[in-house]
């Protein structure tokens, strides 16, 4: 009963959410409540949403803090030199403008968060495109690849969703991913490499003045005050370098990490409090968004689990999965999980269908971390897929088709997994 009952509730939740009846906010709190009465929990309910808050609360603050640092350092500058150096560097040449696009979206895109990306790339390259005459589908492209494979630090969303609702440390899951992630940027970069060399043989190298485009997008303010901060670039590049090399060493806990550094970011560009608390609420609200539907994966995961449906279901799923195929679901997840990602959306995946299949590998000795790492070898299919609010971004930005951008996308992102799962075996993070 408890299993038909688990599955029941995560199609209504996948239902909701894919045909848009709920915010994924509102479906990972509202449908297990539900459910939960159904199923006779009523007086437990209060019990097991706290466990579950509590489990996912150090992620939840983790990334709170950590979307509010790289947003400060990006209103301070901090990448400003960075973007003006590659663009000045690739001058005509339509080679180095798209290998300068992706090495820029590769560096940048470590913030973690996909629009930021999209807009400092795209303000910096897509001038320089279109007085070259490259298609700005390869721009788009590019961005998109690169954020698939950045988005995977531990403030970013799918190391987020993954971690809190298996209750993993995001940091050991970023360490675990990193070495494909930086195998995988370089590919991309290779990519772009081979994209620039039949650019180059189209458009020819041209002589172009680009200094216009180099000072775009070179300010930021709010509400009048400007938050640029040039003569502390040093200082910043110093603190973050800090907290990179304390975060994957273990100095401190990830979140302690990010929130002394937020401080002392804020201290250190702007002193006044007045232009703190302007600094802020300006990202307040990116912040609050990604935060708040962590602390809801809490909600479901903790009824899920606490009810004992997670383990009825998976009991339910051995019965029926084909013995040779249990000791090696990681790899099954890796390889399938992309497509099931770019249909259904980073929320239904790792909120409704990853839970499940990783109580199910437990019953092979599978660890939830080997799942968890599998499932995001799928996140660059994910950030592409129509489900993906950065996407439309990203294509309106660009002013080019997002049907087209995935189709030219999802060729070289094989490339990608396959650098991923071979990476992963190597190291021994998935089975065969």
């Amino acid at each position: 009963m408890l299993s038909i009952l688990g599955f029941v509730m995560v199609l209504t939740f996948l239902y909701l959410i894919l045909t848009k009846r709920v915010s994924p906010f509102i479906g990972l709190i509202i449908i297990p409540l539900i459910f939960g009465v159904i199923g006779g929990f009523s007086s437990q309910l209060g019990t097991l949403i706290m466990e579950g808050i509590t489990n996912t609360a150090p992620t939840a603050l983790l990334i709170l803090f950590a979307i509010l640092y790289f947003a400060i350092m990006i209103d301070t500058g901090l990448f400003d030199p960075l973007k003006s150096g590659i663009v000045k560097l690739a001058k005509g040449d339509p080679l180095k403008v798209i290998v300068g696009s992706a090495i820029l979206a590769g560096i940048v895109g470590f913030d973690g968060d996909g629009s930021s990306t999209i807009m400092i790339c795209l303000s910096a390259f897509l001038p320089i495109y279109l007085k070259l005459g490259i298609n700005p589908l390869i721009l788009a492209a590019i961005t998109a690849m690169q954020i698939g494979i950045t988005t995977l630090v531990p403030w970013g969303g799918p190391v987020g969703r993954v971690a809190s609702v298996l209750n993993i440390d995001p940091t050991a899951l970023f360490i675990s991913v990193l070495p494909g992630m930086l195998v995988g940027g370089i590919y991309v970069i290779f990519v772009a490499y081979i994209i620039g060399k039949r650019e180059r043989a189209r458009l020819g190298i041209q002589d172009i003045n680009i200094d216009k485009e180099v000072q775009a997008e070179l300010s930021a303010s709010v509400e009048g005050i400007n938050l640029k901060r040039p003569k502390l670039i040093w200082a910043n590049l110093i603190l973050s370098i800090i907290i990179m090399i304390a975060l994957i060493l273990g100095w401190l806990p990830p979140v302690v990490l990010f929130i002394v550094g937020t401080a002392i970011a804020l201290l250190m560009n702007y002193p006044l409090l007045q232009v703190q608390a302007k600094c802020i609420s300006s990202h307040a609200p990116n912040a609050l968004n990604v935060t708040s539907i962590i602390l809801a994966a809490g909600v479901f995961a903790g009824i899920l689990k606490g009810t004992g449906m997670s383990e009825a279901m998976a009991q339910s799923l051995i019965s029926i999965i084909p013995s040779a195929f249990g000791p090696v679901l990681g790899l099954i997840v890796a390889m399938f999980g992309p497509a099931v990602i770019f249909l259904i959306g980073p929320d239904a995946y790792y909120f409704g269908i990853i839970p499940i299949i990783a109580e199910t590998a437990a019953s092979y000795g599978i660890s939830s971390m080997e799942i968890a790492i599998a499932s995001l070898y799928g996140s660059p299919f994910g950030f592409i897929g129509p489900l993906v609010g950065a996407m439309y971004l990203l294509t309106e930005t660009a002013h080019v088709n997002i049907v087209k951008v995935q189709k030219y996308s999802a060729k070289w992102l094989l490339g990608v997994l396959a650098i991923f799962i071979v990476v992963g075996i190597i190291l021994g993070h998935i089975s065969i």
